[in-house]
């Protein structure tokens, strides 16, 4: 029997999630929610670009769409701030639905949100239905990966992970969101706004911790803006010499007062080199890198999808990609 998909948030990321979902084997898609009035009453094939209507027209309201589809799994890819999407995690779980979601923050909440983590993490489990947040990162290149990898050593002292994007192959949203084409000035604000920074890195080192059993001290996530040297463009910005061209991130996990996780992250426009890196030291030394990096858009919307049989097969509760079985692709 196929399974029952509900899409909500029909963004890039989602919109994304959809096209994949129509062309796997063994999904069904059966309703779609967004709040953008563009959107609501249209084909959501013809919304999320699949190339073929999907007979299910894009609706506004979220309880009446469970309510008249009950599907198997929501995916849910509205918001990266956890507190935002807490009223859609609670019309989900009311409506008893398993739920996989794009939101960072959702990734590992134990660290920074465990009274919200422990709502609804009872919440999911009165339900009897499992509720993970996962992605490219937090999810995958900078937890769950290095996480993997420490499984064939003997003795883990130091993690560092290393994430290095030319983001001008990302979508706009992505674009923006660190800061590409402002002044120095407009960034620093943003950045104290909270609204330019990548979301996930504190996730990231604190999932890390646990699965290593290490207790943190602290955790920072230092920000600095990446300014052009030249001009450089990517299909939706063209930014000048002196702007901001995108982000430089490091976050860093203490321990006894040293640092034992190091995350950096360097995403922006015209980076003459993409990969990604992780040096696990203890015994034995592991060193890794994925050159040109992963795609993350496709990655994303990928490991969401992958990660549906876990999630409908977990046990009741929220989880994180450190309590779950490994994901994989699957063909049906």
């Amino acid at each position: 029997m196929a399974i029952r998909v509900v899409h909500v948030g029909l963004g890039p990321i989602g919109a994304g999630i959809v096209r994949q979902v129509a062309a796997r084997k063994g999904l069904t898609i059966v309703g779609a929610v967004d709040v953008d009035p563009e959107k609501i009453g249209k084909d959501l094939g013809e919304v999320a670009g699949t190339g073929r209507r999907a007979r299910v027209a894009v609706q506004g309201d979220l309880g009446r769409t469970l309510e008249a589809t009950s599907p198997d799994v929501v995916m849910l890819c509205t918001s990266s701030v956890l507190r935002a999407v807490r009223p859609q995690l609670e019309t989900i779980l009311k409506a008893k639905v398993s739920i996989v979601s794009t939101t960072e923050e959702l990734a590992y909440p134990w660290y920074t949100q465990k009274r919200l983590a422990t709502s609804i993490d009872q919440l999911a489990k009165k339900a009897r239905v499992a509720v993970l947040g996962t992605g490219v990162n937090p999810g995958f290149v900078m937890d769950a990966l290095a996480i993997t990898l420490t499984g064939v050593c003997e003795r883990v002292d130091r993690i560092t992970v290393n994430r290095i994007q030319d983001a001008r192959i990302r979508r706009l949203p992505f674009q923006q969101k660190i800061g590409a084409g402002l002044t120095v000035e407009q960034f620093v604000a943003k950045v104290k706004a909270r609204t330019v920074r990548h979301v996930g890195l504190t996730e990231s080192i604190a999932m890390i911790a646990a699965s290593m059993g290490w207790k943190l001290d602290g955790i920072t996530d230092e920000i600095q803006p990446k300014v052009a040297a030249a001009r450089v463009s990517s299909e939706f910005l063209t930014v000048d010499a002196g702007r901001v061209c995108g982000i430089l991130q490091d976050g860093t996990g203490f321990v006894g007062g040293a640092p034992i996780i190091r995350l950096h992250m360097e995403a922006y426009l015209g980076a003459p080199e993409s990969y990604d890196s992780t040096e696990i030291e203890g015994v034995p030394n592991l060193s890794m890198k994925i050159a040109g990096g992963v795609h993350g858009d496709i990655a994303t919307a990928s490991i969401a999808v992958n990660s549906i049989p876990k999630v409908l097969a977990a046990p009741p509760g929220l989880h994180t990609m450190r309590t779950l079985p490994i994901p994989s692709w699957f063909s049906r």
